[in-house]
């Protein structure tokens, strides 16, 4: 990589503000919402998980790319983020394990980057206004058309994303000779829930994000996973129709983020787009059934009412976010369902809510 040839570059929000910064190496323009993640760790991780899809990341952390890139750590077989915003692009890189640099990995990938931007000054900018859709760009003689296209683009309040992302073809993950079978519904999967899943004696069975109920059900499965995903999940009529069908059933079901989402909008509780969201790996949630904290990994820009959840008679709160008592989990008192608008698979960030996979396997273990 040539330093000297780095093009300067600009983030351009929504209402306008730019700020300047130079490309890390491909030239060019992307679009998305501009969001932020505060984790120390795992970019890898982030960029390639489709719950970021149609997102402009900015990471926090000043280095990014100092440990390469790895193929274990892919999330999905691509990035999903729209571009990456960071303050120190490292094109040089430590790790012994890693296989290529993340400039490398982000050329192949052709993801727009851009770094030397006053990351801190950014999100600052984010917390107190919102999140909103930007433009990163190298192309500086368009600036004003650049406004129009923005002007232009998809809020994501009301965007269906999970088509964008979810395979098109069913397919099988784990040993088919496992003691449990499981319909995951692909709403933006992450590969590590997969894995959390198949290392509990799961085989899995993954089908596309609109497929009906009756679908799920000729696979004989013992219970039914809804996954993560990007955008509102409003618009995902078909997979609330699948989540009705499943409560109807009262079959063992666990939902996870936009999976979470779907399963209170399947009982008639709303969601809303948050100011900000919550992106990272720091994020504290109080477990009020056992009275524990935990620190968890999460990515969501849209919550469930809490209001409403804690009016409905058959749904009881069993987890919320210290930050700011948004919930983050919830159970059914006369359903077999749970589910946590957090990411109990980590990957990146802490391990303590891995044991709700083993709580899904406990409720299969007791319907079978």
């Amino acid at each position: 990589m040539k330093y000297s040839k780095r093009e300067k570059a600009i983030v351009l929000l929504a209402d306008g503000t730019i700020f300047h910064g130079k490309s890390t190496g491909k030239k060019g323009t992307a679009f998305g919402e501009v969001c932020f993640n505060t984790g120390a760790t795992g970019y890898q991780e982030i960029f390639t998980d489709p719950s970021y899809f149609g997102q402009i990341m900015v990471t926090t952390n000043a280095h990014i790319g100092n440990y390469g890139t790895h193929p274990d750590e892919m999330e999905s077989d691509s990035v999903k983020i729209s571009g990456l915003i960071c303050k120190n692009f490292s094109y040089n890189y430590s790790r012994v394990a890693s296989e290529k640099s993340l400039e490398q990995f982000f050329e192949e990938q052709g993801v727009l980057a851009i770094s030397d931007v006053d990351t801190r000054a950014l999100v600052s900018y984010i917390r107190d206004n919102g999140a909103m859709n930007a433009v990163i760009t190298t192309e500086l003689d368009n600036i004003e058309s650049l406004k129009n296209e923005l002007a232009a683009f998809p809020n994501m309040a009301g965007l269906e994303l999970a088509s964008q992302v979810s395979t098109k073809e069913a397919y099988y993950y784990g040993n088919p000779e496992a003691t449990y079978k499981i319909a995951a519904l692909d709403l933006g999967i992450k590969r590590n829930i997969l894995k959390n899943l198949a290392a509990r004696d799961a085989y899995i069975k993954v089908f596309p994000y609109n497929t009906p109920f009756e679908t799920l059900q000729a696979f004989n499965p013992d219970g039914y996973f809804l996954s993560n995903g990007p955008g509102d999940p409003e618009p995902l009529l078909e997979a609330q129709a699948v989540a009705k069908e499943i409560l109807n059933k009262n079959l063992p079901v666990f939902g996870i983020c936009l999976g979470h989402q779907v399963i209170a909008l399947a009982n008639g509780i709303s969601t809303y787009k948050m100011h900000n969201g919550h992106r990272g790996i720091n994020h504290p949630v109080k477990n009020l059934l056992t009275g524990k904290g935990e620190i968890t990994s999460q990515n969501h820009g849209f919550a469930i009412n809490r209001e409403e959840t804690e009016q409905h008679p058959d749904i009881e709160i069993t987890h919320i976010h210290l930050n700011d008592n948004t919930v983050a989990g919830i159970k059914m008192t006369s359903k077999n369902c749970f589910s946590v608008q957090y990411h109990p698979e980590a990957s990146p960030g802490p391990l303590d809510a891995s044991y709700l996979f083993d709580q899904f396997i406990n409720n299969i273990k007791q319907s079978k």
